[in-house]
């Protein structure tokens, strides 16, 4: 008997609304934090239908607080008349005092940088996942796409065995 998919395996299923997948390429992710984000109505709508792009975003750190910037969430054609959207406003971050002050102290003293690597939805909240990052080199690049490729090649032999 097949089973219904009720409306909470749908969201479940559709719970990412942006990933960044060029962080992965550019830099060596260390470690991966959870963060909320302070958001506007319009903005809510939008990340609701999907309209939210990462790909040059980063996070600031200033005055001891976590900033998202560069992300931009355009507004919906249907956007109330009374606010004027900006696209690509600063975000506020919702972290831990404890994570705020481990990011700080990795990025001021060790050279991290703090990216944002996807946006999803969790219990109908917002969450962004920053990682705590490396740049990498170009050599380090070119590695990393053999390994890959490597990788890709052993499944394929090991499929035809």
């Amino acid at each position: 008997m097949a089973e219904k998919k009720t409306k909470k395996n749908a969201k479940q299923q559709n719970a990412n609304i942006a990933v960044n997948r060029q962080a992965t390429h550019e830099y060596f992710i260390e470690e991966r934090f959870e963060a909320g984000l302070v958001l506007e109505g319009w903005e809510v709508k939008s990340l609701r239908e999907g309209k939210v792009q990462l790909k040059e975003s980063y996070v600031a750190i200033k005055r001891g607080e976590a900033w998202l910037a560069g992300a931009h969430i355009s507004a919906l054609l249907s956007a109330s008349t009374h606010i004027k959207p900006d696209a690509i406003r600063s975000k506020k971050l919702l972290l831990n005092r404890h994570e705020l002050n481990k990011l700080i102290g990795s990025v001021e003293r060790k050279g991290y940088t703090i990216i944002p690597l996807s946006m999803y939805w969790k219990n109908g909240r917002a969450k962004l996942e920053i990682g705590l990052a490396k740049g990498k080199q170009l050599h380090d690049k070119r590695t990393a796409s053999k390994d890959r490729d490597w990788a890709r090649e052993k499944e394929r032999i090991m499929k035809h065995a």
